[in-house]
């Protein structure tokens, strides 16, 4: 991983940066806040940012924020002072790093930016046949398209494939498409030049420049506004790019990777994805199957959860319950991997005996997770569901039933526009539109999630 320091941490800089290089990451020191946003300006990228408590966090912050650049930012002191760490949390900062600095907690933090998540746990035979497929074209650079279910592992296998490849030692770049509004997506992308546009202070290096050398993912490319994707069609043909408000093309050399979790087959003939676009994508399909459909790799990962956490939370590893065994393996996960995760995380925390027990086995609300109890509890919450729905249609109209569908789902996801989307099956510009008219007519519209924005790593 790659991290930028920035300050001079009182002569503790060296420290900070030997146990971090020890730890493997790629360190680059500058001196202020100018020089990180010169640094990431010209492309040249980071995970982390480590910031000097002294420095001016909060304006630091704010300036990231409206030039979209979006890093996990940790504040660093050499006094162990209360009141500097709480004002660096509440100007932005993830979290405060006393120093001198513990080895430890280094590597926790970067850990946890980092992430085990390059890890691949695969057992069943379904999963393992797309990672052998994986495998062998890997040493290519031909584009390829990886397909399934959210939460499935797109961008885990995605970092697989960089990983053996010929470009694993470069960059690798991620973009999420539907979390990056449509009118700054081609900035975000291609990169501007001074002046472009309002707000453009300043040069801004875009993700195919950032890339060079690498791979970049284009995560959910379905999300992707028709316009740019003739933009995205021609870098992709003629490995050149045009900077918003440039004068000349730029030269690129990446190998482009893309997922979506909807049959971009079908985008294609409602008219809402280039179908040239998909020819150049889907030199090779990747199709992860749901995690129900490799029923042996949900023990395999749910052990593997357990381990981590119980590890990063400083807790005794305990193995899984027979009771808890049967109802994983029962248990639909419609959430598919990511789901799995949180709930193995949820469990290691709520144990308490020598095994992962079924009274630590919940759903988010607290709930047990009894498969069984599960399935006919749904049944009979969707039968009443079902009829409190028909009596509450009679009298409304078409557009007042929508608007509640829609913001009764965006509360049910926490706020989270892209899974809303994803499960009312419409595109997230529409529904980001949906939202505004409800916002403009005096509707209270869910917010997003506070940790909405994504370091590149699990799914």
């Amino acid at each position: 991983m790659k991290l930028l320091i920035a300050g001079t941490l009182k002569g503790q800089l060296t420290a900070a940066t030997k146990i971090a290089m020890d730890r493997g990451a790629s360190v680059t020191h500058v001196p202020d806040v100018e020089g990180t946003l010169r640094h990431l300006r010209a492309g040249r990228g980071a995970d982390l940012l480590m910031v000097d408590v002294t420095l001016d966090i909060r304006g630091l912050v704010a300036r990231l924020e409206a030039e979209r650049i979006h890093i996990p930012l940790v504040a660093c002191g050499v006094d162990n002072d209360a009141r500097a760490a709480v004002a660096a949390i509440h100007a932005g900062a993830k979290e405060y790093i006393p120093l001198p600095p513990d080895p430890e907690l280094i590597g926790a933090i970067l850990a946890a930016v980092a992430g085990d998540s390059e890890e691949f746990v695969v057992r069943d035979e379904a999963m393992q046949a797309v990672v052998r497929l994986a495998g062998q074209i890997a040493p290519s650079d031909a584009s390829i398209l990886i397909t399934g279910e959210s939460g499935t592992g797109k961008e885990v296998l995605a970092r697989h494939v960089h990983g053996r490849s010929a470009r694993k030692g470069k960059p690798f770049v991620c973009v999420n498409c539907a979390a990056i509004p449509e009118n700054l997506l081609e900035s975000e992308l291609f990169g501007h030049e001074k002046g472009a546009f309002t707000g453009a202070v300043a040069r801004r290096i875009g993700k195919f420049e950032e890339a060079d050398g690498g791979t970049l993912l284009l995560d959910e490319i379905s999300e992707m506004d028709v316009r740019l994707q003739a933009k995205l069609l021609r870098a992709i043909q003629e490995r050149v790019i045009d900077r918003v408000g440039g004068a000349k093309p730029v030269p690129v050399d990446i190998r482009i990777l893309a997922t979506s979790n909807r049959n971009l087959a079908e985008e294609v003939k409602k008219g809402t994805f280039r179908e040239d676009l998909l020819y150049r994508l889907n030199v090779v399909n990747l199709k992860i199957p749901a995690l129900r459909d490799r029923p042996q790799d949900i023990l395999e990962l749910a052990g593997h959860f357990a381990r981590k956490y119980a590890q990063a939370n400083s807790l005794p590893a305990r193995p899984l319950s027979a009771e808890v065994r049967k109802s994983l393996m029962a248990a639909p996960w419609p959430g598919n991997v990511r789901e799995l995760e949180n709930a193995m995380h949820r469990a290691v925390l709520l144990a308490t005996g020598p095994e992962i027990g079924p009274e630590a086995l919940r759903a988010p609300d607290g709930a047990a997770m009894d498969s069984l109890a599960l399935s006919r509890g749904l049944a009979a919450q969707a039968a009443a569901t079902a009829e409190a729905l028909s009596r509450s249609f009679i009298g409304r109209t078409v557009a007042d039933v929508e608007r509640d569908l829609i913001l009764q789902t965006l509360d049910h996801c926490l706020g989270n526009r892209t899974h809303a989307s994803n499960i009312l099956g419409i595109s997230i510009r529409t529904l980001r539109n949906k939202l505004n008219l409800y916002s403009d007519e005096g509707h209270r519209i869910p917010p997003p999630p506070g940790g909405e924005a994504r370091v590149a790593g699990f799914y």
